[in-house]
């Protein structure tokens, strides 16, 4: 199987994830995307990245208000 064939890591899968959510996926990316990855692994990632940032905007605005 060469480089191109491969199924994306997790680390792949992360970074398009977190790209795709701020709007800056490359486009390179994006078909490696749709022709090879897992449409469940990108849709467990980007539930679990939008719970973490949901997490992390709650616990900005603890700290910032009283």
């Amino acid at each position: 199987m060469s480089e191109n064939e491969k199924s994306p890591t997790i680390l792949q899968i992360a970074k398009s994830v977190v790209a795709a959510a701020f709007g800056v996926q490359s486009s390179k990316n994006h078909e490696r995307d749709f022709a090879r990855g897992n449409p469940l692994a990108y849709i467990l990632g980007g539930i679990i990245f939008t719970v973490l940032f949901v997490l992390a905007i709650m616990g900005v605005v603890s700290l910032v208000l009283p």
